[in-house]
C-alpha cells in the first residue's frame, strides 16, 4: 500500500506538470533546499550579531562601571575635583571620531578596521588601569574612548548591514537588551571591584575580553565583508579598498573643528568656578574659540556639502535643510546631557552626602539603570504591535523625564536614602530609554545610510557638554556655599579628595554633606531643563505622515 501511494503521488507530480516545469516533488525538495538555507543564514546572522555584541557591551559598559567608583578613583589619585573629566575624556574620544571610523571601514575594510578599533580600546583599557596620576588618566581614557567609539560604530553598521529594513525593530531591540545589561551590571561590578579589589580591575578586566572577542571576530567575520559574497570586479574600487580617492574621501578639517570646539566648550565649563573664575582669561578665551569653532565648523561643512566632490561632510548640510532630521539630532543630543550626566552623579550623591559604600551605591543606582533599558526594550514594541508612531512615545517619553528629574530635584538630605528616591530613579530612567531606542529605530526611514551615526554622536556630545555644564553648576554653588565656613585649604583638600570629610567634627561633617546634596539638587534642576529641551526638539520632527516601524 506505502508503495502504491508512492507511485501514485509520483504520478500525479508529473502529471500536474507542464512540460518545461519543475514537478511538485522538485518544487518542494527546492522550496526546501531554500528554506533550509534561509534558516543556516538566519542563524549565522544571529551567531554574528551576538558575537558583535560582545563587543558593544565591552563598550557600553565603560560609563556606568567607571561612574560608580569614580569616588575611589579620584580619592586615591586625589584628584576629585576633576572627576567628571574621567568621564568627559572618553565621551570626547568618542565624539572625535565616532563618524570617522564607519568612512575609514569603507576605505580599508569592515573586517580590519573593526580589528584595529577593538585593540585600540584594549591597549588604552590596560594603560588607564596604569594611570598613576589623574592626568595619565584622563588622556588614556581620550584614547580608550577613540577605541569604544570606533568599536561601537563599527559594530552597529555592521548589524544593520546583516538584517533587512524590516527587521530593524527586532534587532533593536535584541542590541537594547544588550546596552540593558551593561547599565545594569555597570555600577554593581564598578562597586564591588572598587570596594574589594582596586578600581584598576575596572580597566584591566578590559584587555582579556576585548583580546579574546578582537580573535573572535578575526575567525568569524568573513574577509571582505560586506561584499564577500560579491564578485571582486564587481566591488567597490575593483575590490581594491585603499585608495587616494576613498582617503579623501574623509573630512579631516570637519572633525577636527567638531572636535575643537566641543572640548573648548567642555574645558571652558569643566573648570569655571573651580579652578579659574567665570571672568578669567581662560574660561572666556576657551568660550570664544568654541563660538568661532562652531561658526566655521558650519561654514566648512557647507562649502564641502555643496561643492566638494569626494569628500563626505562630518555634519552634511542636508541635515540643516531637513526640519525633521534637525529636530531628531537636537532631541538626542538634549537626551544625551540628562542621561549621562544622571549615571554620573547619582552614585556620588549615595556615596559622599549618604555615605554608602560603592557596593551599595552600585545597587541603589538599579532603579535608573534598569528602567532605562527596560523602555528602550518596551518602546519598539509598543510601536511595532500597537501601531503607533514613534513620535508620539518621543515626546512623552520627554515629559516623562522632566517629571523624573524635577522629583530628584526636591530630594531632601537624609543620612540614609528615601524610599520615594528609587521611585523617581524609574519615572527618569524609564522616560531616557524610550528616546535612546526610538531615536534610533526612526534613523533609518529618515536619513541616508551614511548619516546614521550622527544619531549616536550627537547623543554623545550632549552628555559631554551636558556633564559639563552640571558640573560648572555644582562646582559653583558648593564653592560659593562653603567658602565663608571652611579655610582655602580645607575647601580644596575636601574638593580633591571627599573621604576628608571624616577628618571635620560631626556638626561640619553635617553641613558639608547637606551643601553637597544642595548641588546635586541643582543638577537634577538642570537636567529637568534640559531634558525639557527635547518637547520643542521632537516637535519639529512633526510630520503629516509619520514614521512607523
Amino acid at each position: 500500500m506505502m508503495a502504491e501511494a508512492s507511485d501514485t503521488l509520483k504520478n500525479l507530480s508529473h502529471s500536474s506538470s507542464k512540460e518545461g516545469e519543475p514537478s511538485v516533488e522538485a518544487q518542494f525538495v527546492e522550496e526546501s533546499a531554500g528554506a533550509t538555507s534561509r534558516e543556516h543564514e538566519s542563524r549565522q546572522s544571529y551567531l554574528k550579531g551576538f558575537r558583535l555584541s560582545l563587543c558593544l557591551f565591552l563598550t557600553n559598559i565603560e560609563i556606568p562601571i567607571v561612574t560608580t567608583a569614580l569616588v575611589s578613583i579620584t580619592n586615591d589619585l586625589g584628584a576629585f575635583d576633576r572627576a567628571s573629566w574621567v568621564i568627559s575624556a572618553y565621551l570626547l574620544g568618542y565624539v572625535s571620531v565616532l563618524i570617522i571610523f564607519s568612512k575609514l571601514s569603507d576605505v580599508f575594510g569592515r573586517k580590519l578596521t573593526l580589528l584595529a578599533v577593538v585593540l585600540i580600546f584594549a591597549i588604552f583599557s590596560g594603560a588607564c588601569g596604569a594611570s598613576q596620576t589623574i592626568e595619565q588618566l584622563i588622556v588614556f581614557r581620550a584614547f580608550q574612548g577613540v577605541g569604544g567609539a570606533g568599536t561601537n560604530s563599527l559594530a552597529t553598521v555592521i548589524l544593520i548591514e546583516l538584517v533587512p529594513s524590516e527587521k530593524y525593530a527586532k534587532y533593536t531591540s535584541a542590541v537594547s537588551l544588550v546596552y540593558s545589561l551593561s547599565l545594569l551590571l555597570g555600577p554593581i561590578l564598578g562597586g564591588a571591584i572598587s570596594q574589594y579589589a582596586t578600581w584598576r580591575w575596572i580597566f584591566l578586566i578590559n584587555v582579556p575580553s576585548a583580546v579574546a572577542a578582537a580573535v573572535v571576530l578575526f575567525l568569524t567575520i568573513p574577509n571582505g565583508f560586506p561584499y564577500h559574497g560579491v564578485p571582486r570586479h564587481e566591488r567597490p574600487n575593483g575590490g581594491h579598498t585603499l585608495s587616494r580617492a576613498s582617503l579623501r574621501r574623509i573630512d579631516y578639517i570637519g572633525t577636527t573643528l567638531l572636535l575643537l570646539s566641543t572640548l573648548s566648550i567642555v574645558a571652558a565649563l569643566e573648570e569655571a568656578g573651580l579652578r579659574f573664575p567665570w571672568k578669567s582669561a581662560y574660561v572666556i578665551t576657551l568660550l570664544i574659540i568654541a563660538g568661532v569653532g562652531w561658526t566655521v565648523f558650519l561654514l566648512w561643512e557647507r562649502r564641502v556639502t555643496l561643492h566638494a566632490k569626494v569628500q563626505e561632510p562630518v555634519f552634511p548640510w542636508r541635515f540643516v535643510q531637513s526640519r525633521v532630521w534637525v529636530g531628531m539630532l537636537l532631541t538626542v543630543f538634549f537626551l544625551g546631557a540628562p542621561f549621562f550626566a544622571t549615571n554620573f552623579q547619582l552614585p556620588q550623591r549615595l556615596q559622599i552626602v549618604n555615605g554608602l559604600s560603592p557596593t551599595d551605591a552600585g545597587v541603589r543606582v538599579i532603579p535608573f539603570t534598569l528602567a532605562a533599558p527596560l523602555g528602550s526594550v518596551l518602546a519598539p514594541i509598543v510601536c511595532k504591535v500597537g501601531k503607533v508612531p514613534p513620535i508620539y512615545l518621543v515626546i512623552f517619553a520627554a515629559v516623562v523625564q522632566v517629571i523624573g528629574f524635577s522629583l530628584i530635584s526636591t530630594l531632601p538630605y537624609s543620612k540614609t536614602p528615601i524610599a520615594a528616591q528609587y521611585g523617581y530613579e524609574i519615572i527618569a530612567g524609564f522616560g531616557c530609554g524610550i528616546n535612546i531606542t526610538l531615536l534610533i529605530l526612526m534613523t533609518p526611514f529618515s536619513v541616508q545610510a551614511r548619516d546614521k551615526g550622527a544619531i549616536t554622536q550627537f547623543r554623545v556630545m550632549g552628555g559631554a557638554i551636558g556633564l559639563a555644564i552640571v558640573t560648572a553648576v555644582f562646582n559653583s554653588l558648593v564653592r560659593g556655599q562653603l567658602g565663608g565656613q571652611l579655610s582655602s585649604a580645607e575647601l580644596n583638600a575636601l574638593l580633591t579628595s571627599p573621604a576628608t570629610i571624616t577628618t571635620f567634627p560631626p556638626d561640619v561633617q553635617e553641613t558639608i554633606r547637606v551643601k553637597f546634596a544642595d548641588g546635586y539638587a541643582l543638577q537634577a534642576k538642570v537636567l529637568a531643563g534640559l531634558a525639557a529641551g527635547q518637547i520643542p526638539a521632537s516637535l519639529l520632527m512633526w510630520q503629516g505622515k509619520q514614521i512607523m516601524v
